[in-house]
């Protein structure tokens, strides 16, 4: 060694926090749109703990099972319980505040769907969020965004928990991943008489 300081690469990682409830095709090509094309070296699934506007979700532990379930097959994605293990009210600030201390080296950026970004202005402290993890959007098809790259089908939770409900499962076989429709049929997530 001359003394010469060593330099070492950031790792380059997209958060991509959600309900997943449940996770469907579209979260699954949003995830592999970013690796191939952003410049992000892994992604980081971050399904919510305990939801702040206190939506009605599947338990977490069957959404965590769903997630991997749903992501199994590409490589350089991991699913995190980081939310789980902060307990509380889910928060990105407080995620990625908490990501960014654990994990020093790496160089976050946060994964969003267009159809969120009309809603960032009520964000807690989205401008210190995008601090720490500069935005990456992602479009979904109905939602259109100046900032967002890409177009992903017209898919979304609500319409498949409502599918789940009418028992439409030869629809929803295009648009949720199989081992994922799978499990919820086991565990009878999602069905009607299990919502009341």
């Amino acid at each position: 060694m001359d003394g010469a300081e060593e330099s070492f690469e950031p790792i380059r990682v997209g958060i991509f926090g959600g309900s997943f409830n449940p996770p469907h095709v579209a979260h699954v090509l949003a995830a592999a749109y970013a690796l191939l094309v952003a410049p992000i070296d892994r992604v980081v699934i971050v399904p919510v703990f305990c939801h702040p506007f206190s939506k009605e979700l599947a338990s977490f532990e069957d959404r965590l099972a769903m997630c991997r379930l749903a992501f199994e097959a590409l490589p350089h994605v991991e699913i995190s319980t980081v939310e789980q293990e902060l307990g509380g009210e889910s928060r990105t600030l407080r995620t990625v505040e908490h990501l960014k201390a654990l994990h020093p080296d790496w160089r976050l950026r946060l994964l969003l769907g267009s159809d969120v970004v009309p809603d960032l202005p009520k964000w807690h402290r989205f401008d210190r969020i995008a601090e720490i993890a500069e935005p990456f959007v992602i479009e979904r098809r109905g939602a259109t965004s100046d900032e967002a790259r890409a177009l992903l089908p017209e898919v979304s939770s609500t319409e498949i928990r409502a599918l789940f409900e009418r028992g439409a499962f030869d629809e929803l076989a295009s648009l949720v991943p199989r081992r994922v429709l799978e499990y919820a049929r086991e565990r009878g997530l999602y069905a009607l008489s299990a919502e009341g």
